[in-house]
């Protein structure tokens, strides 16, 4: 039997008396009479062998009273011998080594191996994750039976796996000494346990020593709607692009987890046009049951007025942090009714491949649900005719990533239409090395060296980077080497280009590459003198310990000098992890009758088009078309404003990270990280006739917030950290070309604005009632913008194009 008394509050580390709120309080006055007679109610223990048994105690009593007489007790689990075994305790069934030396014993407890009802979530992808180290160890000081004394602490330490210093440490320690012996109540007896609890107590019942749940405080949080209108400014659109709306974003997807579906749809049906697609965005990521029936109650797919709505809702859906299976179903229902827009019939297609993947990796890939869309997928990609839908199908198998898929994929690479056998090159690429077997190799060898038929440029430089990129043979790749001098101008150029950035970025086959280069008839003059204007190239954003941010930029022209294909990627790698952040591809082709050009070989009579699409944290986007055919081009051409076509924008939430420590004290401490980005991405394509100059422009701006939340909360005592981390940035990545002459000037430029970083911790302790104590410490930097470097051959082409500039403003 024991009980709890003289209870008392004070800080962990000292503090002046002015920033100490447990100064002159008592036990009674924190924890209120009720509970601290609670807290003083004995509780019985069957304690057999160092095991607690059975653990007895009141069921009136507060769950979080219970909880610290739960972590007490669970300090009478000792063996004094060394083994390992399973406990049950406060913290769940865990495995727990014990180390016994003379009359010490050392206890660790495998906080990983608990098993016990988690309730949380956090984002699918690991990169964008938070990390959680943790230990727990006590010391044990016997005489024979008798504890001594115990010394027991653990520690969790939970960081962001992007930034590392964004992190928060928990320390929960405990010690049990023995004072003094005195007489106590006399010993009972009886035949069976049962009845001597009864003749103690007949209150008294059996509980588990696993801490129970408790509702934490109310913060006192207005309601929905008023809460609102208190924000809804700073999510106007000329805000989007400040850290601000974003935080604001964040804290209204908290408001929106706690709130009905009808709270909901009450600030839906009121809001204006101007806010509304940042409400969606917010509604649709909550991801909670009344926000998904909200939104699907909301939303009219039939109505092709609300397809800017409609869009931003499907895209919200599939860059979720934690999809369900009914999010799945909902989009699945949706493509069995009437859709208004062609469009978004197409994207929600497009989207259901992210969530079919997203499933799949918790390992729901056999919910009916997900068979059903992966069956739909399959069947559509194998049987479509029409080449728009083939596409939208392949589009959406580049999301799901199904090994399935793989046959239909390699049909459609060496049969189909330029772009439905690039759009599946360029989906096989994204595969694990394990999914590319020799079968596929072979493929993207026929294609490349064109055995079967004549393929556009762009689909061989794309078979090319396959090759490359999965372990290539030795042949493949003297074969390819020795195909350079056969290849158009332009083509030869960007293989040559490309085989320098796998060499100088040690890309996957740089070995290989340069094996292969040791062989002269492979690496000859002839081959690797050709001149040209296009270009890859590799380089580093960022360099760090915990994250490092790389970027890609791929240029390909035709042999007129107009842009054919350009790709510029950027990705995080974190934990050993890679994730594809950001991928933007414009393509032009049939443009060559414009300049009276002689078109390259295979494109004679390619339909004049541009266009251009995007990857989001690797999802797949709808691609958007700046102009198909001649008469849509010079259309566009006369009634052009010169602002640049939007790909996507809109907030995100990417970090989304939930989760409860039960920790030994009894005490749970709740962790919350959320991270959200406003992202605008644009693009444009000018091309001027007079000037014999085409210019491509890709614009990324976007603000990123992250907040980390780890909070203690007794009911009342709170204590809590907050972490959190803004910036605001913009990225514009500009190709010009001048066609006057031959080869033609090329300018690339990766611009990045100079932006501001800011980065806070706060620290709060409160009690009910009674004082309050936040500490509040930051720091706030200008990172100085900068143009990132390309190959050498592209800054001395720069510097010409820019003198040509100077040299003719001079003229007039």
């Amino acid at each position: 039997m024991s009980n709890i008394t003289d209870v008392n509050f004070e800080n962990v580390s000292e503090r002046t008396d002015n920033k100490n709120i447990f100064k002159g309080t008592t036990g009674a006055g924190i924890l209120g009479k009720g509970n601290l007679a609670a807290l003083s109610n004995p509780v019985l223990l069957r304690w057999i062998n160092g095991k607690v048994k059975t653990y007895y105690s009141f069921s009136n009593e507060p769950v979080v009273i219970q909880n610290i007489k739960r972590g007490l007790s669970s300090m009478f689990q000792v063996q004094i011998t060394s083994t390992s075994v399973n406990e049950v305790d406060v913290s769940g069934n865990c495995k727990v080594n014990y180390q016994t030396r003379q009359n010490q014993v050392t206890k660790v407890k495998l906080l990983n191996s608990c098993k016990v009802a988690q309730k949380g979530f956090t984002s699918h992808s690991k990169v964008l994750g938070v990390n959680t180290t943790s230990s727990s160890a006590s010391i044990y000081v016997l005489e024979k039976s008798l504890i001594l004394s115990v010394l027991s602490e653990e520690y969790h330490l939970i960081s962001l796996n992007l930034r590392r210093e964004l992190a928060a440490k928990i320390v929960s320690k405990q010690k049990l000494e023995f004072l003094s012996t005195k007489a106590g109540p006399n010993e009972v007896q009886g035949k069976q346990i049962s009845s001597v609890i009864k003749s103690v107590n007949p209150k008294y019942v059996s509980m588990s020593l696993i801490s129970g749940t408790f509702k934490a405080r109310c913060k006192g949080s207005p309601s929905l709607v008023k809460y609102w209108q208190s924000v809804r400014t700073e999510l106007e659109p000329e805000n989007l692009a400040k850290a601000s709306a974003t935080r604001t974003f964040l804290m209204l997807v908290q408001a929106l987890r706690q709130a009905k579906k009808e709270e909901i749809l009450q600030i839906l049906r009121n809001e204006s046009d101007s806010t509304l697609p940042q409400l969606v965005d917010a509604v649709t990521s909550a991801q909670t049951a009344a926000s998904l029936a909200a939104m699907l109650e909301f939303l009219d797919f039939r109505n092709e007025s609300s397809f800017i709505l409609q869009e931003r809702f499907v895209y919200a859906c599939g860059l979720a942090s934690h999809p369900t299976e009914e999010l799945l179903r909902a989009l699945m229902g949706k493509l069995n009714e009437k859709i208004g827009s062609e469009d978004i019939r197409e994207t929600v297609v497009i989207i259901v491949g992210a969530l079919i993947r997203k499933l799949c990796q918790k390992g729901q890939c056999e919910q009916l649900t997900v068979i059903e869309a992966k069956d739909m997928l399959l069947k559509g990609a194998e049987q479509s005719k029409k080449e728009s839908e083939i596409q939208m199908y392949i589009l959406s198998l580049k999301n799901a990533l199904l090994p399935d898929a793989i046959p239909v994929l390699l049909k459609h690479a060496e049969s189909g239409s330029g772009p439905i056998s690039n759009i599946a090159i360029s989906t096989i690429q994204k595969y694990d090395r394990a999914y590319i077997t020799e079968e596929v190799k072979k493929a993207m060898n026929r294609i490349y060296h064109q055995n079967h038929q004549i393929h556009e440029k762009t689909v061989r430089a794309s078979a090319a980077d396959v090759i490359f990129n999965n372990d290539p043979s030795y042949m493949e790749v003297k074969n390819i080497l020795l195909s350079i001098g056969e290849l158009p101008a332009e083509m030869s150029k960007y293989l040559l280009s490309k085989i320098q950035d796998i060499l100088r970025f040690k890309l996957p086959g740089s070995e290989m590459v340069r094996r292969v280069l040791k062989d002269t008839v492979a690496h000859n003059y002839d081959c690797f003198s050709k001149i040209g204007s296009s270009s890859a190239y590799s380089g580093y954003l960022k360099q760090g310990s915990d994250s490092t941010l790389t970027y890609s930029l791929d240029i390909l022209y035709s042999g007129s000098g107009i842009l054919r294909k350009s790709n510029m990627n950027i990705f995080i790698l974190s934990q050993e992890m890679q994730l594809h952040t950001t991928q933007v591809v414009i393509e032009a082709q049939g443009l060559e009758s414009l300049i009276a050009a002689t078109p390259d070989e295979g494109e004679a009579d390619l339909e004049s088009l541009a266009g251009m699409s995007a990857m989001l944290f690797d999802v797949q986007l709808r691609p958007v078309t700046f102009f198909r055919g001649y008469s849509d081009l010079m259309a566009k051409m006369f009634t052009t404003t010169g602002e640049p076509l939007s790909v996507v924008k809109g907030l995100m939430l990417l970090v989304d990270h939930s989760q409860v420590l039960k920790l030994p004290s009894g005490l749970t401490a709740s962790v919350e990280f959320q991270g959200g980005l406003a992202i605008d991405i644009s693009g444009g394509m000018e091309f001027s006739l007079w000037y014999q100059e085409s210019k491509t422009t890709v614009t990324n701006r976007g603000a990123m917030v992250v907040v980390g939340n780890v909070t203690v909360d007794s009911l009342f005592v709170k204590s809590g950290v907050e972490l959190s981390v803004e910036t605001e940035a913009l990225l514009d990545f500009i190709s010009t070309v001048k066609f006057s002459e031959y080869p033609f000037l090329v300018c690339m430029q990766m611009v990045k604005d100079q932006f501001p970083f800011r980065q806070f911790v706060t620290k709060y302790e409160s009690f009910l009632p009674g004082a309050a104590y936040v500490s509040r410490k930051g720091k706030k930097i200008l990172v100085p913008g900068s143009e990132f470097p390309l190959h050498q051959e592209n800054s001395d082409m720069c510097k010409k194009a820019f003198s040509m500039e100077s040299d003719s403003s001079d003229w007039f």
